[in-house]
């Protein structure tokens, strides 16, 4: 209990310098990053498989709150539009991802999913359902956050002054809804099904199938009060923070070259794709950048609200459309790769 305690108490700490300096997924990057210290320093703590699932579960239900009915019709205007961006992005992070695994910078698919162009929690959550290095794929996954959402507020300062815009107040404990019962019960029918029907990372896609279905259907509010997202965001910190030894943490310092090269890369190439938007579709630069950044979803609609200039309904729609691809494509993209990357090294050997 001792050890609990201290292990909170440093994660509530680096969380909160993190929050103070703005920095992207402070929630998960602070309990992460105490992991990681307090491991390195011969902790014996470990997180149960139940607490996992179950921040898989509450994971699931965000990423279905984040559904809104104005993207649909935005949707339906620019769909073939909004494919070929998302479809050009994840093969762009595909092939940067299959030439880090080809040079063997990182073992396995991890570079795969760490390459991923978004969804960054769920990427570590199913990168270890299949196999990968969750704790290297968080690495890359949560420096290019990092890197995207750094890069969006200074271009932003470019077209807009965002110097004066205020954060919304973080309200920790608001009074208890129904909504939130229902959520709770929501995650946990959805662990129930993907148990019975053993459907890899079914603990985080079921209730974020459920959850699109009853929320778009208006038969269900998903509510996550910010004290369990906080709770969610620490079992995940700590499941990957946890389990970096000095051998791991090593090898992602010896692969940070190539690993930024590769994110600067990818944010280069999103960057080319507002470019053309800007030229053919005559939208504004900066809602075209935001609408095509890798990743930093939340981090981007701040930026995109402070602007009364930025098509906010556009940006969030393309930045949903890419988030629900990378989760549905990933696992099939990863064994492709992975299958071709084994198949390749057989041959040359």
């Amino acid at each position: 209990m001792l050890q609990w305690l201290c292990l909170i108490l440093i994660s509530a700490l680096f969380a909160f310098v993190m929050e103070l300096i703005n920095m992207p997924g402070a929630l998960l990057l602070g309990p992460m990053l105490a992991g990681i210290v307090w491991s390195l320093q011969g902790g014996s703590l470990q997180i149960s498989r139940h607490l996992f699932v179950a921040a898989q579960a509450i994971i699931g239900c965000l990423v279905a709150q984040s559904i809104s009915s104005g993207m649909l019709p935005t949707f339906a205007q620019h769909w073939s539009l909004f494919l070929f961006i998302v479809l050009s992005t994840i093969a762009a992070s595909s092939l940067m991802g299959w030439v880090i695994s080809k040079l063997k910078v990182l073992p396995g698919t991890t570079a795969i999913w760490g390459s991923s162009p978004g969804a960054a929690a769920a990427m570590v959550l199913m990168a270890e359902e299949f196999g990968a290095d969750a704790r290297l794929v968080a690495f890359m996954q949560y420096l290019r956050v990092i890197v995207v959402a750094s890069a969006a507020s200074i271009i932003a300062r470019f077209w807009v002054d965002t110097s004066a815009a205020t954060a919304i107040p973080i309200i920790w404990f608001p009074p208890l809804q129904w909504a939130t019962a229902e959520t709770v019960l929501l995650a946990l029918a959805g662990i129930v099904i993907a148990r019975l029907a053993r459907i890899p990372s079914g603990a985080m896609l079921v209730p974020m199938l459920l959850g699109m279905a009853l929320q778009s259907g208006h038969l269900l509010k998903i509510d996550l009060p910010e004290w369990l997202l906080s709770m969610a965001y620490a079992v995940m910190g700590w499941r990957i923070g946890l389990g970096f030894t000095r051998s791991v943490l090593k090898h992602a310092i010896r692969a940070l070259p190539q690993i930024v090269f590769s994110i600067v890369l990818l944010v280069g190439f999103c960057g080319v794709l507002a470019w053309w938007l800007v030229q053919h579709f005559h939208l504004d630069p900066l809602t075209a950048y935001l609408a095509t950044s890798p990743g930093g979803m939340d981090s981007i609609a701040v930026i995109a609200a402070s602007s009364h200039n930025v098509d906010l309904e556009f940006v969030m729609a393309l930045q949903t459309v890419r988030l629900f691809l990378v989760i549905f494509l990933g696992p099939a993209l990863a064994r492709i790769i992975a299958r071709k990357t084994i198949t390749e090294s057989s041959i040359a050997g």
